[in-house]
C-alpha cells in the first residue's frame, strides 16, 4: 500500500484543482455556443406560441359572440311571439303589440348582419350591401328613426357607432334618391381594427 505525504497530497489536489479550473473555460464556451444557437430557436418557438394563443383567443372571442347572439336571438324570438315579453324587452313606448314585434324582428336582422361582419363571414362592403338592401324596408326605416337616441350612447369608435354612422348616411342617401338604392357611391370607410 502506497502512503502519500501531506505533500504529495497536496500536489495532487492542485493538480485536479487545474484541471477543473482548464475544463471550466472550455465548459463554458461550449456551452455559451450552444446557447447562442439555440436560443433564437427558443425565441421562434415562443412567438410562434404567442400566434397560436392570439389566434386561439380570436376564435374563443367569435364562439363566445355567437353564443352571446343566439340567447339574444332566442329572446327576441319569444318576445316576438308573446306581446307580453315583447313589452318587456322593448324600449319603444306608444306603440302597437303588432308595430313592437315588428320594430323587435328589424333589430334581430340587423343585429344578424353585424354579427356576420363581426364573424368575418362578410367584410365592410358586403356589410354594407346588406345594409342598404334592409335599409329600403319601412318598417327597418321606421325601427332605425325610433331607435336614434339608443345609438347616442355607442362608445365613439366601438364597430356598433361606426356601423350605426353608415346606416345613417345609407338613410341619407335612400332619401335623396329613393329610386337608386342600388348605386353604391362612396360609403363609410371601414373601421381600423
Amino acid at each position: 500500500m502506497v502512503t502519500l505525504t501531506p505533500a504529495a497530497r497536496r500536489i495532487g489536489s492542485a493538480m485536479v484543482a487545474g484541471w477543473g479550473m482548464l475544463r471550466s473555460p472550455l465548459a463554458r464556451g461550449t456551452r455559451r455556443r450552444h446557447q447562442e444557437t439555440t436560443l433564437p430557436d427558443l425565441v421562434g418557438q415562443i412567438a410562434r406560441l404567442g400566434e397560436e394563443l392570439h389566434a386561439i383567443g380570436q376564435e374563443l372571442r367569435r364562439a363566445n359572440e355567437i353564443q352571446v347572439h343566439r340567447l339574444l336571438m332566442e329572446q327576441l324570438d319569444r318576445a316576438i311571439d308573446d306581446p307580453t315579453l315583447a313589452a318587456a324587452l322593448s324600449t319603444l313606448n306608444g306603440i302597437s303589440e303588432h308595430k313592437r314585434r315588428q320594430m323587435l324582428f328589424a333589430n334581430r336582422e340587423y343585429a344578424t348582419i353585424l354579427l356576420s361582419h363581426r364573424t368575418g363571414t362578410i367584410d365592410w362592403s358586403e356589410l354594407l350591401g346588406n345594409l342598404r338592401v334592409l335599409c329600403r324596408n319601412e318598417i327597418f326605416a321606421e325601427y332605425w328613426e325610433r331607435t336614434v337616441e339608443h345609438r347616442r350612447s355607442l362608445a365613439v369608435g366601438s364597430l356598433e357607432r361606426q356601423v350605426g354612422e353608415a346606416v345613417d348616411t345609407l338613410m341619407e342617401e335612400l332619401a335623396d334618391d329613393p329610386e337608386e338604392w342600388w348605386i353604391v357611391g362612396p360609403s363609410p370607410e371601414p373601421p381600423g381594427d
